[in-house]
Formats: structure tokens, C-alpha cells, sequence
């Protein structure tokens, strides 16, 4: 059995409007282990959400259209399925944590039932057993089994979020795709719900692709990072790689943003301008911009892929060479 439990290669994504095309997601390369966790860091609009609904096969078409690429599941070519075979695999060997709690659960059905449905759907129970399945999936986030018969409504921020873990957890998927899930929660329960996932991840040993804007978050959550930009990955590596051995300038950027705790009169360094529009990126490297480093050959040619370990590459014309140019003032 191969250690690759996702493998997404020139995976492009478009959304044709009346605007013109979005180029959401342009040539996305990434691979997810068996057992461990993926960071995708990226701001507003890098197309971040757009790969996770890809891998699930639920851009809404239309105007969202899969252009090319491959994405491989545990063996499986997602593109290659029919929409029955893809509704099998959904919340069974994949599950998906969306961004928002408070609009994931349905207002008018108990949590449990809403948890048992897809126990009855992909296991092939009956209604008393996979409530009592979900009484003990509830008991597994830290919830009280005997308030499955509470509605959402009923619950706090923190504790539905508890509880969409619990649905998607509840078939034991090989990969979960979890979507900035603790964006809506205040800090405190922040911690609690990541600790939460951690001790899941080990306790079901699946893969899980965390989707954030926060590299406090990746640090606390996962063993690889990739930087999305403009729907490209810049940079990825193992976490300590990322962290300690910054190479793309954008990366460098996303680190100067982060406060410093140790020395509250240091001035951030935020990243000027705003992302590409994704109605007309740039011929080069959509950073280029936006890039204190940028060169002629930046505005005419796509960046090549520079590795500098089996793990950690970088898309950037600062490495063309291949020699280790260190950034000025970077995370060296």
C-alpha cells in the first residue's frame, strides 16, 4: 500500500461567469500521507476552499468547472467516478469539516439524527443503532451522549463545531478535509477544538488536510505546510522546513505579519498591494507585484519548481540557479 493517501497533480479549477473566467486553482500539485496532516496557508481568495471542494467533486458547476488534472483518493481517481460511486465515498472514505458551524447543522433535525444519517447511509444500519453510534461519536468530542436529542440552537459555537466533527468522523474516513474550522470560535475554545482534532487524527489514523490562514494553527496541527498563492502552491515542506528555512518571499511575508510577542514595539511588516485579480493574472509570477525581490524575468515567465530536499520546495526565479539565495531580513 503506498504512503501517498492523496495525490493531486496540474489540478486547474475555473469558474466561467459572465465577468469573464477566474482562474481559481492553476496547475495545484500536492500529496497527503497516510497518518499525517497538511497545512494549505493562504490569504482570502487563493483558492483554498476551491481545492477542498475539488477533492470532494463539489464545485458548483456552474459556473465551477474542473479544467484538468488528477486527483487520486487511496487509489481511486476521483475525476473518473460517477456522481453514485462519488455520493459512497463522501463522509465515508472522505469527510469535509466546512468553515462555518453555525450554518453546517440543520436547524430543525437533533444532532444526532443528523450524525446517525450518515452512519444509516454508509454503513448500512438500522435507526437504533446508529443512534446509539451517535450517542458514543458525541461522547468522542467531549459532548454528553444523552444530548443527542437537543437541537442545534441548544448548543454553543464551540460545541457544534464538536458536533460536525462528530459527523464527519462518524465512519471512520481515511482522509478529512477540515476548512478553517476554527475561524468562528473565540481562542479559548480554539485550543480545546485543535487539541480535539489532534487526539482524533491519532485515535482514527487518517490523513487530514487543514485549511487556514493561521500559522499559529499550523504550528499547533500539522507535520507538512504548503503556501497557496493565486492558486498555485509557492512553497511547501515539512513544518520545520517551512518554518525555519522560509524561502519564498510571499512565505517570508506571511511570517513578517505575525505580531511579536516578545517585543510589542516591533512594527508589523504587512505585505503591500492586494492578491492578483483572478479575472487577469499576470503572465509571469502573479507575486511579482507585490514582491520586494521581483525581477524583469518575474512579469514574462512562469516560476520553475526549485527543490532544496526530497520535501521542500519553491516555485521562484530567485532560485533558478538553484544556489540558496537568503532573503533579505527573512526567517533565516
Amino acid at each position: 500500500m503506498s504512503d501517498k493517501l492523496l495525490k493531486i497533480e496540474d489540478l486547474v479549477v475555473q469558474y466561467i461567469t459572465d465577468d469573464g473566467i477566474v482562474e481559481a486553482v492553476n496547475g495545484l500539485n500536492i500529496t497527503v500521507d497516510r497518518g499525517k496532516t497538511l497545512g494549505l496557508v493562504g490569504e482570502t481568495g487563493a483558492g483554498k476552499t476551491t481545492t477542498a471542494l475539488s477533492i470532494m467533486r463539489l464545485i458548483p458547476h456552474p459556473p465551477g468547472k474542473i479544467i484538468s488534472g488528477g486527483i487520486e483518493l487511496d487509489g481511486m481517481d476521483l475525476l473518473a467516478l460517477n456522481e453514485q460511486r462519488l455520493e459512497k465515498i463522501r463522509g465515508d472514505v472522505v469527510s469535509m469539516i466546512f468553515q462555518d458551524p453555525m450554518t453546517a447543522l440543520n436547524p430543525v433535525i437533533t444532532v444526532g439524527d443528523q450524525i446517525a444519517e450518515a452512519i444509516m447511509i454508509h454503513q448500512k444500519v438500522g435507526q437504533a443503532q446508529a443512534s446509539q453510534k451517535a450517542r458514543e461519536m458525541l461522547e468522542i468530542v467531549g459532548i454528553p451522549g444523552n444530548r443527542s436529542n437537543e437541537y442545534p440552537h441548544q448548543f454553543s459555537g464551540g460545541m457544534k463545531q464538536r458536533v460536525v466533527i462528530a459527523i464527519a468522523l462518524s465512519c471512520n474516513p481515511k482522509l478529512l478535509i477540515a476548512d478553517e474550522p476554527t475561524t468562528a470560535l473565540d481562542v479559548t475554545i480554539q485550543a480545546q477544538v485543535l487539541e480535539l482534532m489532534k487526539s482524533l487524527k491519532v485515535k482514527f489514523q487518517m490523513g487530514m488536510v487543514l485549511i487556514t490562514h493561521d500559522l499559529g494553527v499550523v504550528a499547533e496541527v500539522c507535520d507538512d505546510v504548503a503556501i497557496m498563492y493565486a492558486g498555485r502552491i509557492v512553497e511547501q515542506g515539512t513544518l520545520e522546513e517551512v518554518f525555519t528555512e522560509v524561502k519564498h518571499p510571499y512565505t517570508e511575508g506571511l511570517f513578517n505579519s505575525i505580531p511579536n510577542i516578545d517585543d510589542r514595539k516591533e512594527k508589523l511588516k504587512p505585505i503591500r498591494g492586494l492578491m492578483s485579480d483572478p479575472y487577469n493574472l499576470p503572465k509571469g509570477c502573479s507575486f511579482c507585484d507585490r514582491c520586494d525581490y521581483a525581477m524583469p524575468v518575474c512579469e514574462t515567465e512562469k516560476p520553475p519548481k526549485i527543490y532544496f530536499s526530497d520535501t521542500h520546495f519553491v516555485e521562484c526565479h530567485l532560485y533558478r540557479d538553484q544556489q540558496d539565495f537568503k532573503l533579505k531580513g527573512g526567517m533565516k
